[in-house]
């Protein structure tokens, strides 16, 4: 049944309500089996162990870019904090990195108790059995109602009414949960007085109680996705990333994280990559669909033409044996700027003169390709024009960029690195975590900028968009900055931004109130 009745007008007439959610990570371990089988190795999710050495090392190394609920790098700090040990823990972490835990005190207790800094005491023997695995801290809802129907005899059913009432802060249903409470307790021998500390216990940590349940079935997921990071990283970053190429933003992070890990992400290739990215060794290859303007039609014609002749021996091999229907000019030059041609023995520079020279200089017989009267290599129109200049590095990148929507041969930043150091900079991948209004210094290239009049006096405002190595922000250059800078305001320009952060529910921004360049 699908229905739209929320949860408690369902629950009035005795009906259950279930919430089917997809979930992307599921696509991600399906697809990192998938490469694992691929290269000959047996697996199954069944084998895992939950307690194998190697993925708590990692959890507890805060190197968890890819893995569901772990990503941010506040819990990356959390995770290193507690170091989880066994699955109980990673179960209470989940539950733990909510506002309420970790602006009461509950979180830092926790740590301190798991570390031995504080210890573990309990006011009853039979406590320990029900909160061993969160070290005499009640974190849990489950936890309340156990307490209540072991130690005060009240059915599942009262115990949850209990937490109910307990997590809502209902003063009088409270003192009445509150009197039962005490005489079910001493009706098994506990005294009236401990019986009163351990409901005002539970009272105090219920307000904070979390769902054991959700926070399990989450952790067993992250625990998943962390094994498989842990045995096989260079499939699990491969299929993250296939599982994210429609989203720009995250894969400039996932390559970072890459990189971090020692994996190199190679371009596209016009011979070696499929759709998808792919496992080649020790790297991970794009996947041409990763090329912007490379629609399905183009690719099919491309990955066909593949199958059906072989690896492209060139440029002009390539340019006869697809579609030029579907796979066009456009099309094409995308490929070679994201250089998807650079195993043919080209190089970027060189593909994109000899194809501008037969795409530009012969347009009819180019065109009389398009619709199959004849080719252009059996004719007489050869490239006779070898003159053509290499392209710089930054040149490259900045192709790289245009046609994948990001860098993958390096970053512009990268020969920045001592300056940006010596400044003090954040990455951008973790203004998230700082407060709202803390004063940062970060480095970026200017990849967009647009300018608007203020309302009250016209005058010309700036937002800009900043991308670093790991991520991308905007920065909002007022008024006053936007005159003394304007000259400096240029698309692709590397730039430092000293500014404050300006949290929104729309996002993250920098008001900024300085801009140097770094090639100043």
């Amino acid at each position: 049944i699908t229905t739209q009745f929320d949860m408690e007008a369902i629950e009035s007439i005795g009906l259950l309500k279930f919430d089917f959610l997809g979930l992307k990570t599921l696509t991600v371990i399906d697809k990192t089996i998938k490469y694992i089988k691929d290269n000959g190795k047996e697996f199954s999710l069944k084998d895992i162990s939950l307690e194998d050495k190697d993925t708590y090392e990692l959890l507890s190394s805060g190197n968890t870019t890819g893995i569901f609920q772990l990503e941010s790098s506040g819990m990356k700090d959390l995770l290193v904090r507690i170091s989880p040990s066994r699955f109980e823990d990673l179960i209470a972490i989940v539950a733990l990195y909510r506002p309420g835990p970790m602006g009461s005190g509950m979180l830092d207790d926790f740590i301190k108790r798991k570390k031995g800094i504080v210890p573990v005491k309990y006011d009853l023997p039979q406590l320990r059995d029900i909160l061993d695995e969160t070290y005499g801290i009640i974190l849990y809802q489950e936890q309340v109602m156990r307490i209540a129907n072991e130690l005060a005899n009240f059915t599942m059913g009262q115990a949850d009414l209990l937490r109910k009432a307990m997590g809502k802060k209902l003063p009088e249903e409270m003192e009445k949960q509150k009197e039962s409470f005490i005489r079910g307790a001493m009706a098994n021998g506990i005294s009236e007085k401990k019986a009163k500390k351990i409901f005002d216990f539970m009272s105090y940590f219920a307000e904070y109680g979390f769902n054991k349940s959700h926070s399990a079935a989450y952790a067993y997921i992250a625990y998943q996705t962390a094994y498989l990071k842990a045995h096989y990283p260079v499939e699990f970053m491969a299929a993250t990333l296939s599982a994210d190429m429609d989203n720009t933003d995250r894969v400039v992070r996932l390559i970072a994280g890459c990189r971090e890990m020692g994996i190199e992400v190679l371009p596209p290739d016009i011979n070696l990559s499929d759709k998808e990215f792919k496992v080649i060794g020790n790297s991970i290859r794009f996947g041409l669909e990763a090329v912007k303007g490379v629609g399905s039609s183009a690719l099919e014609s491309i990955l066909k033409a593949r199958k059906s002749g072989g690896f492209f021996k060139s440029l002009e091999d390539f340019l006869e044996r697809i579609d030029q229907k579907k796979v066009n000019k456009k099309v094409i030059e995308s490929l070679i700027k994201a250089g998807a041609f650079d195993s043919l023995g080209l190089s970027r520079a060189k593909a994109m003169h000899i194809f501008t020279q037969i795409a530009d200089n012969h347009s009819n017989i180019y065109n009389a390709t398009l619709i199959g009267q004849q080719s252009i290599f059996g004719s007489d129109y050869g490239v006779q024009d070898n003159r053509f200049k290499e392209w710089s590095f930054d040149e490259i990148l900045r192709f790289e960029k245009e046609s994948l929507g990001f860098y993958i041969s390096g970053h512009p930043l990268t020969k920045y690195k001592k300056i940006l150091e010596e400044m003090g900079t954040t990455k951008i991948s973790l203004l998230e975590d700082l407060e709202d209004g803390s004063e940062v210094v970060i480095g970026g290239v200017l990849t967009s900028f647009r300018r608007i009049k203020t309302k009250t006096r016209s005058e010309i405002m700036c937002y800009c968009q900043l991308e670093g190595p790991e991520g991308n922000v905007e920065a909002i250059i007022f008024p006053e900055l936007y005159n003394k800078k304007i000259n400096i305001l240029q698309e692709d320009e590397p730039l430092i931004v000293r500014g404050k952060i300006d949290k929104t529910e729309k996002g993250i921004k920098i008001i900024a109130t300085d801009l140097i360049r770094l090639d100043d």
